[in-house]
């Protein structure tokens, strides 16, 4: 009999929020904060889970024996195993499974997702599925028991982003998602900051996606098909006065997101890098999202723009936004004295690093 311990990472998103579900580009960045999962079998069918985190508490027990229903919206533990038997996964075992998240909940670090991807993970680990060390293929069964197995308006980058870990270039093409690794380092630090404000990640992505997806359609008869086309092409934009305000400021504030994201890729992979400059180009992004998207808050405007004034380089909200967690980057030196001043506020800090993607990280023979 064995054990297995299992373990993904959290995520910031530098360059594309909000930008994964209209088909476009993401460059995001593994961290160093995890959700654990150990399991060990049983000799029945049952799966017995219990996950623990911030302020949570939550006792599962699934009989593998009988057809898996839904008892709530999003019963992400249940959908992870009806995906994994509609795709032919051998899942007849019962298992005795402890997951524990250091991630905050609700916040905007992707703790759904990385429970989803741990769970994937240590299943298939315990099966000694070949496909336990496909870290897309992961990431995308993640994606299907998320958001597809409950038709929620998400998109890809968290799962792709935890499961590959890393610094990854993410482009979200209609057939396939294909996964570039940036064999970079970011010099410095990030720190990671809690507003303290519970989120609807349902509804502010519905709110911030379904305008600009409503305006691009309006835009077709232009032959306008994908935000791209304003990005390689400027002379699109004057297409943009036939949208009404609300419509226009939002497609607009995406546009503008895409131009940063191709000028930071092309940082990242420069050999002539800049941390001033990734600073600049995090606060235009943040920019766009805040008076365009509208996703930020005023405590998240005051968190920012106090380390700012303590030495930050530059951030941005992280996640869907309406809450939850922003980050900053900053050099080394300047982090304690960033994390004390918004500490000052009430506002907790965490200095964090990039981290490796979904893995085993031992296993026990009892």
């Amino acid at each position: 009999m064995k054990k297995l311990f299992t373990s993904t990472p959290s995520r910031i998103c530098l360059f594309g929020e909000h930008q994964d579900y209209l088909g476009l580009e993401v460059v995001a960045a593994a961290i160093n904060l995890r959700f654990y999962a150990e399991a060990v079998p049983r000799e029945d069918s049952l799966i017995h889970l219990h996950l623990s985190g911030e302020d949570i508490e939550v006792e599962e027990v699934i009989d593998l024996s009988k057809p898996i229903e839904y008892k709530h919206e999003r019963d992400y533990l249940k959908s992870v195993m009806n995906v994994l038997r509609r795709k032919g996964y051998p899942l007849h075992q019962g298992y005795d499974i402890v997951m524990h998240s250091e991630i905050p909940i609700g916040k905007g670090m992707s703790s759904s997702t990385t429970m989803i991807i741990v769970l994937i993970k240590v299943l298939l680990e315990m099966m000694e599925h070949p496909d336990k060390d496909n870290s897309e293929l992961i990431a995308r069964l993640g994606f299907e028991a998320e958001v597809a197995e409950f038709n929620e308006p998400g998109g890809m980058m968290d799962h792709y982003a935890s499961a590959v870990g890393g610094l990854v270039h993410l482009t979200f093409n209609p057939d396939e998602t294909v996964v570039r690794k940036i064999h970079n380092t970011i010099p410095g630090s990030f720190i990671l900051f809690d507003s303290l404000q519970d989120k609807n990640t349902t509804k502010v992505l519905a709110d911030a996606k379904t305008p600009v997806l409503e305006a691009l359609d309006q835009l077709k008869v232009y032959g306008i098909q994908s935000v791209r086309d304003f990005v390689e092409d400027e002379s699109n934009l004057k297409y943009l006065s036939h949208l009404d305000e609300r419509r226009r400021n939002k497609l607009s504030a995406s546009i503008d997101n895409y131009r940063i994201l191709k000028e930071g890729l092309a940082l990242l992979e420069s050999k002539e890098f800049s941390p001033e400059k990734l600073g600049t180009l995090l606060k235009q992004h943040h920019a766009n999202l805040r008076d365009g998207l509208e996703i930020s808050t005023p405590i998240i405007e005051q968190i920012l723009e106090t380390a700012y004034a303590n030495g930050a380089l530059g951030g941005k909200i992280n996640g869907s936004g309406g809450g939850g967690c922003c980050y900053v980057y900053a050099y080394d030196k300047d982090c304690e004295k960033i994390v004390a001043a918004v500490q000052a506020l009430g506002y907790p800090g965490l200095i964090i690093k990039q981290d490796t993607g979904v893995r085993k990280d031992k296993e026990e023979v009892l």
